[in-house]
């Protein structure tokens, strides 16, 4: 799973959206991409399945990026623990995405089978998503 090196702080607060993403809100590097349309938070496992699927799909001829990164710590308390025990252990990492922001970008492959394959990864994520070309 992706994970950060290291850290300053070992647990942080939830946070809140503000607005649309103002940057990675447009495509740099290839000529299709996956946009989100909601926040939320993208688990590293989430990610993941997503590299996997393009990893695949790339593997003969065709680039990809990942244009998020996980770095966010998500704590969860265990069941059945009363309140004022202090903040849970860090379970997973999130990407906090804000809607506009560039999630996956994908080059070297058809048009019709890019769109294919950054649908499928869409299942994967927990954020509604749509499917973006430089124009």
């Amino acid at each position: 799973m992706l994970a950060p090196k290291r850290q300053k702080f070992r647990k942080q607060f939830r946070g809140i959206w503000r607005k649309i993403a103002i940057k990675g809100n447009e495509l740099n590097f290839g000529s299709m991409g996956l946009k989100s349309l909601e926040q939320g938070w993208i688990k590293d496992r989430e990610i993941e399945a997503a590299r996997l699927i393009l990893a695949r799909a790339t593997r003969k001829n065709g680039k990809f990026w990942i244009r998020i990164f996980p770095d966010k710590p998500y704590t969860k308390k265990p069941p059945e623990v009363t309140m004022g025990a202090g903040k849970g252990d860090v379970v997973y990492f999130v990407a906090s995405v804000a809607p506009g922001r560039i999630l996956f970008e994908i080059d070297g492959l058809p048009k019709n089978e890019a769109e294919k394959i950054l649908k499928s990864i869409s299942y994967k994520l927990s954020v509604k998503t749509k499917v973006v070309d430089k124009i």
